[in-house]
């Protein structure tokens, strides 16, 4: 088939790449010269594991094109697929302009029938404006779908290529033939291809982030109440997680979620209830404790030195908002790194992936360290805000020679009381008891 995908952000680049691996044709359509040019000369701009063999691959077997002219990109094409940004407003309501932008741009330009599908995390509704759009530029027959996606993010590829669920929302015979013959290849194992209205699948999206950044909240509350009762959260968690009507996923402690989904999601969702003059209350008590969470590190950190930080030098281990990414959109690192750096600390960094997005943003506000052994060079203490597989089994004993103080606050659990038992540190993760050896 012929694809177009309008938009090579994070989502457009994984979705027009998996389409390729397929034998599509698909060309990406992005107005940014330079970022086309990168990526025709085989360089894409995000992190994302195995995407680059795809994409050099597919390049290599001309099946993926980049252009900056949307009507030579669309023109072959079957399917459409908008895979533009929404951010969200001041309000937390979705930026919707982008979409309807090129949707106007499309009603001008399209000559025979085409399938637009909505890739974008949009909210209940944006179909029929979608629709009402391109009908006012168009008299050319189409059908707009909702086709949300549900990549994680560091396994993107995984996800696309072997999705759980494929959900496509569309009362349209034609289109649905077209999308059901596109996701074929990607559901031989018989995983279903939903199909229903188009306000239920862009309800969909929205839910599922949502009940997700739930279950990571309540946990956080567990956890904080195990500090005060002196419980182990990782107890609770397995006692939990057996049980199969609450899985085991999603319910790791820590400093909060980020990312460019669940909090953009979360208050889009929040905002789409206020305009129906419906309140979310669990959306709003799962907002205010996640930015409360955010800062649990920190707090941690003051009761420990105090709150006046001048002269104290901390090393910061992770900067994504999770590992597998170089993405910092509301990651906890950023609200860590604010709140000390204001109360006077100094902050020496390290990250796999994400420091020139770091960089990019705070400039020399921070220091960033070629590896994570030397950013612990005379620190006061380390801070880890991402769970890293480089950080899980560390030279300890260096860790200790190096550091000023071995003192660790853990955001991420990631070392168990069992190990840390027999170390001499100060050790103060999530949910769980303080371990200090230091006078040992």
């Amino acid at each position: 088939m012929k694809i177009a995908v309008i938009g090579t952000g994070y989502v457009g680049l994984v979705t027009g790449t998996c389409l390729a691996e397929t034998g599509n044709i698909v060309t990406c359509v992005d107005i940014d010269e330079q970022k086309v040019h990168k990526l025709k000369n085989g360089k894409i701009p995000i992190y994302e594991p195995n995407l680059n063999n795809f994409f050099q691959r597919n390049i290599a077997q001309k099946r993926l094109f980049f252009t900056t002219q949307l009507e030579e990109g669309i023109k072959d094409a079957q399917l459409i697929f908008l895979a533009l940004p929404t951010p969200p407003g001041d309000d937390g309501s979705a930026d919707l302009s982008y979409i309807l932008s090129v949707a106007k741009d499309l009603g001008k330009i399209i000559k025979n029938y085409k399938v637009i599908i909505d890739k974008s995390t949009v909210p209940v509704g944006t179909a029929e404006k979608v629709t009402k759009v391109i009908r006012e530029n168009s008299s050319v027959d189409f059908d707009v779908v909702s086709n949300p996606e549900f990549l994680r993010e560091g396994f993107a590829v995984e996800d696309f290529m072997k999705p759980e669920r494929v959900v496509v929302g569309t009362r349209s015979e034609k289109a649905k033939k077209l999308m059901e013959e596109l996701y074929q290849p990607f559901v031989r194992q018989g995983n279903p291809i939903l199909f229903m209205d188009e306000k239920s699948a862009e309800l969909t999206k929205y839910a599922s982030n949502s009940f997700l950044a739930t279950k990571i909240t309540f946990m956080n509350e567990i956890a904080n109440y195990c500090e005060m009762i002196g419980a182990d959260v990782d107890m609770v968690r397995k006692g939990m997680g057996t049980d199969s009507r609450i899985g085991k996923r999603f319910l790791f402690p820590g400093i909060g979620y980020g990312g460019s989904c669940f909090p953009k999601d979360v208050k889009a969702l929040k905002k789409a209830g206020q305009i129906e003059n419906y309140q979310f209350k669990i959306i709003d008590a799962v907002m205010k404790v996640n930015d409360i969470q955010k800062m649990s590190l920190v707090k941690k950190v003051k009761s420990y030195f105090g709150e006046d930080l001048k002269g104290k030098r901390f090393a910061l281990w992770g900067l994504a908002f999770k590992p597998e990414t170089d993405d910092i959109r509301e990651a906890p690192s950023l609200s860590i790194i604010k709140e000390l750096t204001d109360s006077g600390a100094e902050i020496v960094s390290y990250d796999p992936e994400a420091m020139d997005n770091v960089r990019d943003l705070l400039g020399d506000k921070i220091q960033y360290s070629k590896n994570g052994l030397d950013a612990l060079k005379d620190v006061d203490a380390l801070l880890i805000a991402t769970e890293w597989s480089a950080f899980r089994n560390p030279d300890f004993n260096l860790m200790h020679s190096l550091m000023k103080s071995p003192i660790i606050f853990d955001g991420r659990n990631l070392y168990s009381l069992e190990s840390m038992e027999k170390k001499n540190f100060y050790y103060q993760s999530v949910g769980r008891k303080v371990i200090n050896n230091l006078n040992k």
